[in-house]
């Protein structure tokens, strides 16, 4: 049997100060990206086949919601932004006391961060962090 988790469960996290995480209020929606370059070692011998290692692996992670006023998770990102400091996230998959569940958690730097203000809907933001750190992954329980 799986334990599926579902993806309103999951939430960013942002530091906002030393050790004191906090969910990003309002989201809506999040995407973790990771990837990993590749390294073409195809050779005479390779019988007509492409040969790749991988080499350096990045990530990202997108996520957007409503504004809400005086989150202190947007308030962090803001001041990140503002000061072109790295932010801290963290984000837990399955619940906190799930052995099975992970964190990731790594450090980036806000490479998008767009606010829409439409007339007839409300305040939104849509945000890209890069990572510029190892994205740690921890498994079990969370202490």
């Amino acid at each position: 049997m799986s334990n599926k988790v579902a993806g309103v469960d999951v939430l960013v996290k942002v530091e906002t100060t030393t050790g004191v995480y906090m969910v990003v209020g309002g989201q809506t929606g999040a995407t973790m990206n990771r990837s990993a370059s590749t390294i073409d070692v195809t050779n005479k011998q390779s019988g007509g086949w492409v040969e790749i290692v991988t080499s350096l692996k990045e990530w990202s992670i997108d996520f957007d919601g409503f504004v809400i006023l005086g989150d202190a998770g947007i308030e962090a990102i803001e001041t990140a932004f503002e000061d072109n400091k790295k932010v801290k996230v963290e984000v837990r998959v399955g619940a906190t006391d799930d052995a099975n569940g992970y964190t990731l958690s790594g450090e980036g730097f806000i490479t998008d961060f767009p606010i829409e203000m439409p007339q007839d809907n409300c305040v939104t933001y849509s945000l890209s962090v890069a990572g510029a750190s190892p994205l740690n992954r921890a498994k079990g329980i969370e202490a």
